[in-house]
């Protein structure tokens, strides 16, 4: 067990690619608090991790665009487990397609503060813990961060904040032996894609295009984006910092 005992808080864990990382580290023995806003889900995954092991889980209900409630949730899983290993920043949001011109301020700083800002804070309350344990720090961001994406203009800003974020704490912090890295995943099958795909004319020939757009002709899954996370905290990946890996199944190849 490659986790075992050690303890992981996953923002956004309980559906989606939170709940696929939440997954991988508790089959490899880890503590996993999952911390998310949607209480019934949270609920759900939690009892799911409890009953299938071997590792533990709670959850916190948590908004992580409300900074007092990220604080107090990372000081609840530290009473609870004694310690903290890594951080991995998955909440986030995605807004219908949007035009510049439809798109206000007001949305871009709404946005703002769940996708980035909720990172930034979650990394600034467990940096404490994390220089303890000499933990890691894996951001999820998106391909969109450096590829773009049509009526996306908000969204991909924050994912490439994200991005930013992570080089700069890598150089930061690696004298405290933290490492921190992130996930740019493309087409990953997760509730969010649907209901962004809900917004669009044809949703069904939107996620049939998407999925076409891998070269292994599928979305991938949550729990294949779980694993890059459990190797980024592991001693696995001792020598890696500061990287944006891009888990996009060949989506960006072939130009």
């Amino acid at each position: 067990m490659r986790f075992h005992q050690r303890v992981v808080v996953v923002t956004g864990g309980a559906k989606g690619i939170g709940a696929g990382c939440a997954d991988v580290f508790c089959a490899e023995g880890g503590r996993v608090a999952v911390l998310d806003r949607d209480v019934a889900a949270g609920n759900d995954t939690v009892a799911r991790l409890n009953a299938a092991g071997p590792g533990q889980a709670l959850f916190l209900a948590c908004d992580v665009g409300q900074p007092s409630q990220l604080a107090a949730a990372i000081d609840d899983v530290v009473r609870t487990w004694g310690r903290m290993d890594c951080l991995i920043n998955n909440a986030g949001v995605h807004p219908p397609a949007t035009t510049l011109d439809d798109t206000s301020v007001e949305m871009v700083e709404d946005l703002m503060r769940v996708n980035f800002l909720s990172s930034f804070a979650a990394a600034k309350f467990a940096l404490p813990h994390l220089r303890i344990t000499r933990g890691t720090i894996v951001n999820i961001s998106s391909m969109t961060a450096v590829l773009g994406q049509d009526r996306s203009c908000a969204y991909a800003s924050t994912k490439a904040a994200q991005v930013g974020l992570t080089k700069a704490l890598a150089v930061e912090l690696g004298r405290d032996g933290i490492r921190v890295n992130a996930i740019l995943p493309s087409n990953i099958d997760t509730p969010l894609m649907h209901e962004w795909a809900a917004t669009l004319d044809d949703p069904q020939s939107a996620l049939e295009r998407v999925a076409a757009l891998q070269v292994f002709g599928r979305m991938g899954t949550p729990q294949e984006i779980g694993r890059i996370a459990l190797f980024l905290a592991t001693d696995d990946s001792s020598f890696i910092t500061g990287q944006a890996i891009e888990a996009e199944g060949g989506a960006s190849l072939d130009y």
